[in-house]
């Protein structure tokens, strides 16, 4: 294993999905998870959005399985409320992320352990960062939206070669 490969793994997801849309919740469900713990931007709506009939039909679908579900951003709470208006689940804002602090709230909000919940983001320095630390299993998911804060742009430039030797390292599996 290279040196960068080794420096980069704390920052691997445990899948990497094309969108939230797309990942198989049902068989996650079976292997036994409960609780699914969002980030909300670019991950289930473009930043800044509401929630669309996609992201309200996903949750509605994900309660009839079974699983408690929790949004986790960065962002405040003017933000996530009005996201969250119809949806009505349990969220914590101004989040902290990649910090673990947060990730075992929401854990306890859903009273899900580290073992039964799952983490699903689009940033890796944040959500699966922090979703790591926190031991959750993480899912990856490819922004939803070009335009993003120069702040996430410029992270967006450091992800890049992480997210190259991730690539090239599952290839090989």
């Amino acid at each position: 294993m290279e040196m960068n490969e080794e420096m980069f793994q704390i920052f691997y997801p445990d899948e990497y999905k094309e969108s939230a849309y797309h990942i198989d919740f049902q068989k996650k469900y079976e292997e036994g998870y409960r609780g699914i713990i969002f980030d909300i931007d670019n991950t289930l709506v473009p930043h800044g959005a509401k929630a669309d009939k996609r992201a309200k039909n996903l949750i509605k679908k994900l309660r009839k399985i079974g699983y408690g579900v929790l949004f986790l951003s960065n962002n405040k709470e003017a933000r996530v409320a009005m996201f969250n208006k119809e949806i009505k689940a349990p969220y914590i804002y101004k989040a902290g992320k990649p910090n673990v602090k947060n990730y075992n709230k929401g854990m306890e909000m859903l009273g899900s352990g580290k073992e039964h919940t799952l983490f699903v983001g689009d940033q890796l320095f944040t959500d699966v960062w922090g979703g790591k630390k926190a031991g959750l299993y993480t899912i990856l998911v490819r922004p939803m939206d070009k335009r993003e804060e120069i702040q996430i742009v410029l992270k967006r430039i450091l992800e890049k070669p992480i997210l190259w030797t991730y690539m090239k390292k599952r290839k090989k599996m």
